[in-house]
């Protein structure tokens, strides 16, 4: 694989790089001081020519194509799964190795679905390809691993309040032009959510299943955080919902451990949790919100408390927020990146 040059930085390209999350990833390897010999950012034809700045230096967007990999090292993918599912293979034989932030390869045997605060020793097995999970997945248990690990988890039951952020930038302006036409009572006709946004929420906006009854995001959040887990039997129902908000997920959580847990002794694990922060104040009712979530690298968990429905003790209540641009894709995506290039990766 091509992170195996040991001692140079990697040549690093991005996939998608004029999207909500291909900027983010642009901003995170800036901010993280990520050592790289160069970076190449990729888009479609549309969007080749643009230009894009990284480390005070603007940098041109090519067009995506079947020679767009060669000498890559490290390729970080964030342009949909029909994309990844045709250039990843490419970037692979090139000798790159891949991490996808799509839903293409996640639940693909083969594939690592890696949560670095969670599961790093996943890495070790790639063979090429490395999966980035569903944004609700991460942002959710991320916070819930230190218990998990302490007294397993055996049920979850998520409703999540997911913001326009993870459907991508378009989805971003149509809630803003949507509020402004409803606050001056103009009429607004969508074209990227299915349902009018402004003041309004509903049902996640991916294909239901007419069987089950769930919807497509509400089927990853199980899949995903069985695989990431690697506990196939952890039982998980969610609620997937959209809300009007810019960016950050928010997720309300109730888990059921395998034995009796207190709520400080809940409290105490997440605030361990790396990657977590606790915003838990009772007293002045102030509690994860996505405004603070939002461009923050740290996933909010508070509302703490016992769940008073589960007279056995055994299940905890809690809200987290975090954003979905960041540690729910491209910040977990370099984060993952970092993990390769330390000593003993790769």
């Amino acid at each position: 694989m091509g992170m195996e040059r040991r001692g140079k930085p990697p040549v690093v390209a991005i996939v998608g790089a004029t999207g909500a999350v291909g900027v983010e990833m642009i901003g995170c390897l800036e901010r993280r001081a990520f050592a790289l010999e160069s970076l190449r950012l990729y888009a479609s034809a549309r969007s080749a020519g643009k230009e894009l700045e990284f480390r005070g230096t603007p940098l041109k967007v090519e067009e995506l194509t079947e020679a767009s990999f060669a000498g890559v090292d490290l390729a970080l993918f964030s342009a949909g799964s029909a994309i990844s599912k045709q250039f990843a293979p490419v970037a692979v034989r090139a000798g790159a190795t891949v991490i996808d932030n799509s839903s293409a390869f996640r639940m693909d045997a083969e594939v690592p679905l890696v949560v670095p605060e969670i599961n790093p020793q996943a890495l070790r097995r790639h063979r090429g390809i490395i999966a980035n999970p569903n944004c609700t997945a991460i942002i959710s248990i991320t916070p819930l691993w230190p218990v998990h690990r302490a007294n397993r988890i055996v049920r979850l039951l998520i409703a999540s309040y997911q913001s326009a952020s993870g459907a991508g930038a378009a989805a971003m302006e149509e809630l803003r032009e949507a509020t402004r036409a409803y606050l001056e009572g103009r009429p607004y006709e969508q074209r990227v959510m299915p349902h009018p946004y402004a003041f309004n929420v509903f049902s996640h906006n991916t294909r239901v299943d007419p069987v089950s009854g769930y919807n497509e995001e509400e089927i990853k959040v199980r899949e995903e955080a069985r695989k990431i887990f690697a506990d196939p039997q952890l039982r998980v129902s969610a609620t997937c919902i959209r809300v009007p908000v810019l960016r950050a997920h928010s997720v309300a959580i109730t888990f059921e451990c395998q034995r009796p847990i207190a709520a400080e002794e809940a409290r105490r694990l997440i605030a361990g949790a790396p990657g977590v922060k606790l915003v838990d104040d009772r007293e002045r009712n102030y509690f994860p919100m996505p405004r603070d979530a939002s461009g923050g690298d740290a996933i909010l968990a508070g509302r703490i408390r016992q769940d008073l429905s589960d007279p056995s003790g055994r299940s905890i209540a809690l809200f987290v927020a975090g954003d979905q641009l960041l540690k729910g894709a491209a910040l977990n995506a370099v984060q993952i990146a970092e993990a390769l290039i330390a000593p003993g990766n790769g």
